[in-house]
């Protein structure tokens, strides 16, 4: 942009064009403006963390010379983000020009302040130096404040940026500059009180000579000039003469200093350079400069690097863990932790460094209470960031409440305890690990008894997890764990008695009730650990039952699958006497599994469902499997070939059920067109007529594409809501080891759930997912092929065959349970 602010409000149309034509484009072009610029405040409105935006749009009002604007937008970028001291430079030039006043230099001042603690920046340490020169009555007139407060700046400039090898001579110059004009000044004041002036020049000189600098010799001399024109006669053509002996020594030190680093300076200017080989160059320099021991030096260089790679985590950290370890100087601390979590604040170690370096400092519990709600309201990679968070938080307040911190405020418990209720509030508990989750309510349950002595509240602790994760074996036992270190045996007993009969995952269920015996022996009476022995003897006894029934259940499905492989092989086979050998000479007895909870008894009417609906449709069923043998030994060997089915793996594919039975292929391709990536549809038909049977499968390119499509689950086509699921290839083969031979040469069990029937249930895919540690019943797949329940060529006729060889025919669906069983 061309000009200052004030050069562009100060412009006036003076045209020759007409009014009329002026007026209209005027209008066009500010209509644009307002388009735009309403555009970037939307998308700050819906992110006011995008960096790049806040730079639009500060630009953009700047060029439309919107100043009112401009300095909201430029207030507001900086309370999210440091500034980088170009736009610092920039926003007081602008605002320089439109200074007509001298009030208005207290805000420039203000300005100056802000700008040169964000980063450090020599150029902008200069500007704020020359305008304070310029423009305040007080130093212009050599009055005692004003030149007192001229050499408080310059004092801080050399601590800020005096040691820069490359840019760091410019305010020592500066500043020599200043004491010598006042020292010209001095032409009617008394002999002492020259050479006090004449001393701070000299001594200046010194101290510059003492740092690695750029140019160093050049700044020697000048210094030999100086002391020549003070009557101090001294060999131009010595380096050294007229010098004092510990000024050279200091001089020759920092040569070697300056050399030992002119590489490093070299390396990290190279513009040529990548970012990543010129971060790499400071890294290497900053390693150095750390083994030398000089902790400010060291600053000066992170400072140097920061103000290059501000968005550096890296950098970040390794600068603020320095300070936390050589240089715990609060207002460097408290300013660097500032803006190293306003650049990174997705970097969660950054904030909890920042809470425990304040905590360090003896910060007040305000200022630390305001860092944690900033950190808790950034947006980290998971939910156990946020948890680092609320501990760091929780781990301050108990340490200064444990201590008796009555210096400052007195910390009260509640606060610990809202703050593990925000923290159990805002972190869900699907997405914390179990070590996690009770790591928090450990920590809060022991404080609880041991700050807030209240052990009813401890239980309340354990009692709200116990609502939300009652099935995990870890809360009961870190329950049971607190009472008895709080010597409370008879609430751990009555913990013990309400959780024994619950079903956990694995060995859980077991684990429990041998905890409980061993918890009897070691803290209860004889008739407690009879009775306890009582209650858990028949619940072990059904649990190994159960554990029982499910290996021989394992065992038959493998024997199945061998024997359906080899049935597979290419030879002639006759299915009834293969059906025949495998019937079993006695009768299984019924299985028994372990008590059911409700949702559990919901999975078994819906396996009884779906068994109901496999019986109703037998005779067709059987029917479409039947193949005449006949018609297969006249068919020649390719047409047997050909006619066999495809078979699909089903790895990335879904199970469509509950359709329309007016649904065909096009249909179910533009439904799912949305998700993309449909490769194949498939339609299940009946064999005799030809119609829709409600199901369908639909293959898909990739686990994406299919994950969209799950994602449908419920949505409605042509006015039935559909029943989507990712098909598992695993229960499909484990269906197909127990099926007949012509179900397993076709790569899928058919599906055999009459969909009129059972409406919205789960079909037998879901049914067939259960988990090992459900009941048995729910487990079973009811709607096998009708293979399973007999062999090919069954008739109704022998029926009565099978009634007087096995004494008795099935009456209701456990009775055809049972005999799935043993045939």
């Amino acid at each position: 942009m061309e000009g200052t602010l004030a050069e562009q409000e100060n412009e006036s149309p003076n045209s020759p064009l007409s009014s009329s034509s002026s007026s209209s484009s005027d209008g066009d072009d500010e209509a644009a403006e307002d388009l735009q610029i309403e555009t970037l405040e939307k998308s700050l409105a819906e992110n006011p963390f995008d960096y790049q935006t806040h730079i639009q749009y500060i630009q953009c009002l700047r060029k439309y010379g919107r100043l009112k604007k401009l300095r909201q937008a430029r207030e507001s970028m900086n309370a999210v983000f440091p500034l980088s001291p170009e736009m610092w430079q920039e926003w007081i030039k602008d605002e320089v020009s439109l200074c007509t006043s001298s009030e208005a230099f207290t805000k420039l001042e203000t300005l100056y302040e802000r700008a040169v603690q964000e980063y450090l920046s020599v150029p902008l340490w200069c500007d704020y130096i020359n305008f304070v020169q310029e423009h305040d009555a007080s130093i212009s007139g050599c009055s005692p404040d004003g030149i007192s407060k001229m050499r408080n700046l310059f004092e801080r400039a050399v601590t800020a940026a005096g040691l820069h090898i490359i840019d760091g001579n410019k305010i020592w110059e500066s500043y020599r500059e200043f004491e010598q004009a006042l020292y010209m000044t001095m032409t009617g004041t008394d002999n002492e009180e020259k050479e006090k002036q004449n001393h701070r020049v000299r001594s200046l000189y010194h101290r510059q000579l003492s740092v690695p600098l750029v140019d160093l010799r050049s700044t020697l001399r000048d210094y030999k000039l100086w002391e020549a024109e003070q009557g101090n006669n001294n060999d131009a053509d010595s380096e050294f003469d007229g010098v004092p002996k510990n000024v050279v020594s200091s001089f020759q030190k920092a040569i070697e200093l300056y050399n030992a680093r002119k590489q490093y300076e070299e390396d990290i200017s190279n513009l040529d350079a990548s970012d990543t080989e010129r971060l790499q160059h400071f890294m290497n320099y900053l390693k150095f400069e750390e083994s030398s021991g000089d902790p400010a030096r060291v600053q000066i260089l992170y400072e140097r690097a920061v103000s290059q790679f501000p968005v550096s985590s890296d950098l970040w950290l390794a600068y603020t863990g320095y300070l936390d370890r050589s240089l715990k100087v609060p207002t460097i601390l408290r300013s660097v932790y500032s803006r190293a979590t306003r650049n990174c604040a997705w970097v969660v170690e950054l904030w909890v460094r920042y809470l425990l370096a304040l905590e360090r400092l003896h910060a007040p519990e305000q200022e630390i209470s305001d860092v944690f709600e900033k950190a808790i309201q950034c947006s980290f990679p998971s939910y156990k960031e946020y948890m680092d968070i609320f501990l760091t938080r929780v781990d301050g307040l108990r340490r200064r409440m444990s201590l008796g911190d009555t210096k400052k405020d007195q910390l009260d418990y509640a606060l610990i305890r809202d703050t593990f209720q925000r923290a159990t509030e805002f972190l869900s508990p699907e997405f914390l690990s179990t070590d996690d989750l009770l790591r928090l309510h450990s920590y809060w349950a022991r404080l609880e008894v041991k700050l807030g002595n209240d052990i009813v509240a401890a239980r309340g602790v354990w009692e709200n997890l116990l609502k939300k994760s009652g099935s995990m074996l870890e809360v009961w036992q870190s329950y049971i764990s607190m009472e008895i270190e709080l010597g409370q045996i008879n609430e751990a007993r009555s913990i013990y008695k309400r959780c024994y009969s619950k079903r956990f995952p694995g060995t859980g269920s077991e684990d429990i009730c041998h905890s409980w015996l061993r918890f009897e022996r070691e803290h209860g009476t004889l008739d407690e650990f009879d009775l306890a022995q009582k209650k858990i003897s028949p619940r072990l006894q059904e649990l190994m039952v159960f554990r029982a029934q499910q290996e021989a259940k394992n065992d038959f499905a493998s024997v199945v699958k061998k024997d359906s492989l080899a049935a597979n092989a290419p030879q002639k086979r006759k299915m009834s006497k293969a059906s025949e050998s495998k019937q079993p000479t006695g009768k299984r007895k019924k299985l028994t599994s372990e008590p059911m909870e409700a949702s559990e008894k919901v999975s078994i009417r819906e396996s009884e469902q779906i068994s109901v609906a496999v019986e109703a449709d037998k005779d067709q069923v059987a029917k479409s499997l039947h193949m005449d043998a006949s018609s297969k030994q006249s068919a020649g060997t390719s047409e047997s070939r050909d006619s066999k089915p495809d078979y699909y793996n089903d790895e990335c594919t879904a199970f469509i059920s509950n359709l329309g039975f007016e649904v065909n292929e096009e249909h179910l391709r533009k439904f799912f067109e949305d998700c993309g990536g449909v490769t194949a549809i498939r339609l299940l038909r009946d064999r005799n007529t030809g119609k829709s049977r409600g199901l369908a499968y639909v293959d898909f390119s990739d686990h994406e594409h299919l994950a969209a499509a799950v994602a449908k689950n419920k949505q409605k086509l042509l006015g039935k809501k559909l029943s989507i699921a990712r098909s598992d290839p695993k229960q499909r083969q484990k269906r197909a080891s127990t099926g007949s031979n012509s179900s397993t040469a076709t790569g899928r069990w058919p599906q055999q759930e009459n969909s009129r029937s059972r409406k919205d249930g789960p079909d037998a895919t879901v049914v067939a997912q259960r988990g090992p540690n459900q009941r048995l019943a729910a487990s079973v797949t009811f709607a096998a092929p009708r293979a399973l329940v007999k062999p090919l060529g069954w008739t109704r006729r022998d029926e009565k065959h099978d009634q007087d060889q096995d004494g008795e025919t099935p009456k209701s669906n456990d009775e055809f349970r049972d005999m799935l069983l043993k045939k």
